[in-house]
């Protein structure tokens, strides 16, 4: 194993050969946890793109034992049929996986334009680097977002695919106020370097957040936020994810983050934890009339509990409440 010229938590398991690293205009980081079958599937995805940008890929394995990824991974990299390289982040958790990830692009790739992320359970379309960064440079955004479209793993839950876990925050390309996840997203080198590693909180780790800490506080710098609605990745859903409890959790763990998110944003303001704090109590008192809108125009009982749950999660979090679902990411 290579020691990458880093703090050490990083290791690089493997390149492709002849890697024209000073050539590459934009990188695809894919972070992987215990999936070498979804990664593998991810990866040809990668390898499909119709474009003419010259782009590299690095996988950040992020189970430093059995390694099971970045063993499926290596032998495309290394017979040279993926342009890129596969690292290990020593340190376990989401948002280690990519800091190491995104720093790695920064230390090895000097003239990349474009940082792109998928998931290793995510399917990207032919045209989805292309269509990325063509918007990013049409909208003069230095970060961009685009559609998960969740593929449900019986056609029955397809139903789910409505509610707010799991439907995209905007329809159409544009300019965008907010984003949220980086399940599908576009980051500018100059976004990185001004923003610096740490990129994403390590307190975000287990429980998930931490891109849209980092979003946030992006857009608070000034960078302009765009949306790309026709740069589509497909993200396999299992069954657990449509079941009760999980969704129940995941909309609490909204509400946590959100909290979260907002008290670091007014960090420094007069009165910060007391205003986050009477703005989650207002929201609290309203849920049940939002809820009551929802239903009245969606009829779903689930869609309707939604902001309830959210905001009963925004209280929950001054509590010191925490819902770490990447504790156990093959289970979540």
């Amino acid at each position: 194993m290579i020691p990458s010229p880093s703090d050490g938590s990083v290791s690089i398991a493997g390149r492709s050969p002849k890697l024209a690293a000073e050539a590459v205009e934009a990188v695809v980081t894919l972070p992987t946890f215990k999936r070498p079958q979804q990664l593998l599937a991810t990866l040809a995805s990668l390898k499909a793109q119709e474009t003419g940008r010259r782009f590299a890929v690095i996988v950040m394995e992020n189970e430093t034992e059995a390694r099971a990824g970045a063993k499926a991974a290596l032998p495309l990299f290394e017979r040279g049929e993926i342009s890129g390289m596969v690292i290990v982040a020593h340190e376990r958790g989401n948002c280690s996986a990519y800091n190491a990830g995104w720093q790695t692009a920064i230390l090895h790739f000097p003239a990349f334009r474009h940082l792109l992320v998928i998931d290793d359970d995510e399917i990207a379309d032919p045209q989805w680097l292309e269509r990325m960064c063509k918007a990013a440079e049409a909208l003069g955004a230095d970060i961009v977002g685009g559609p998960q479209i969740p593929v449900f793993a019986e056609a029955a839950h397809a139903r789910w695919a409505a509610h707010p876990v799991f439907a995209p925050p905007y329809r159409e390309t544009g300019r965008v106020p907010a984003l949220y996840s980086s399940g599908n997203l576009l980051v500018g080198r100059n976004v990185l370097t001004a923003m610096g590693p740490p990129f994403l909180d390590l307190k975000f780790n287990f429980m998930g957040g931490g891109d849209s800490d980092f979003l946030s506080r992006a857009a608070q710098r000034g960078f302009v936020l765009g949306w790309c609605a026709e740069a589509k990745v497909r993200e396999s859903v299992p069954a657990r994810r449509v079941e009760a409890d999980w969704i129940r959790a995941r909309s609490l763990r909204n509400g946590v983050i959100s909290t979260l998110v907002e008290k670091k944003k007014r960090a420094g303001t007069p009165f910060a934890g007391a205003k986050v704090f009477l703005k989650s109590l207002a929201l609290l008192a309203a849920s049940p009339f939002r809820g009551a809108i929802r239903l009245a125009q969606t009829g779903s009982l689930a869609i309707a509990l939604y902001p309830i749950h959210v905001a009963l999660g925004r209280v929950l979090a001054e509590f010191g409440y925490a819902n770490e679902q990447y504790r156990q990411p093959e289970k979540n």
